[in-house]
């Protein structure tokens, strides 16, 4: 068994015991198992599937990552992680997340915009007054 983690910035997303862990690293797919080897690995955005002990295997939509194994943990660490039972759900999910995360870029990039003319402003009324 290996001690999966899986934390996002702001929580632990998942943290359970499996059996087996694929995932993919920019050069292409790999798998894990409790007597595979220490190592350190780059993620890509995609799908991380995991093995509960005596359960159907399930899926993590990660925005990229590391993975860390050391021992009988494994941790990976992600800037959003997405868990399902189900690929297609999943997909869903992801879908809307990202669709929340698009909105709230753009008001933040109309906010900076306000924020950005109303500095300008402010220094064009100071050269004014000198």
């Amino acid at each position: 068994m290996m001690q999966l983690e899986i934390v996002t910035p702001t929580r632990v997303a998942l943290d359970m015991q499996v059996t087996k862990i694929n995932t993919e690293a920019p050069n292409g797919a790999f798998g894990l198992l409790p007597r595979h080897v220490d190592f350190i690995s780059q993620l890509v955005t995609g799908i991380l599937s995991f093995t509960p002990e005596d359960e159907p295997e399930r899926f993590a939509a990660l925005n990229g990552g590391t993975l860390v194994k050391c021992g009988d943990k494994v941790t990976v660490s992600t800037r959003n992680a997405i868990l399902g039972d189900d690929l297609e759900a999943l997909q869903t999910r992801v879908r809307e997340e990202f669709r929340q995360i698009t909105e709230h870029e753009r008001e933040a990039r109309a906010a900076l915009a306000r924020l950005e003319a109303g500095m300008v402003r402010r220094f064009m009324e100071l050269g004014e007054t000198q």
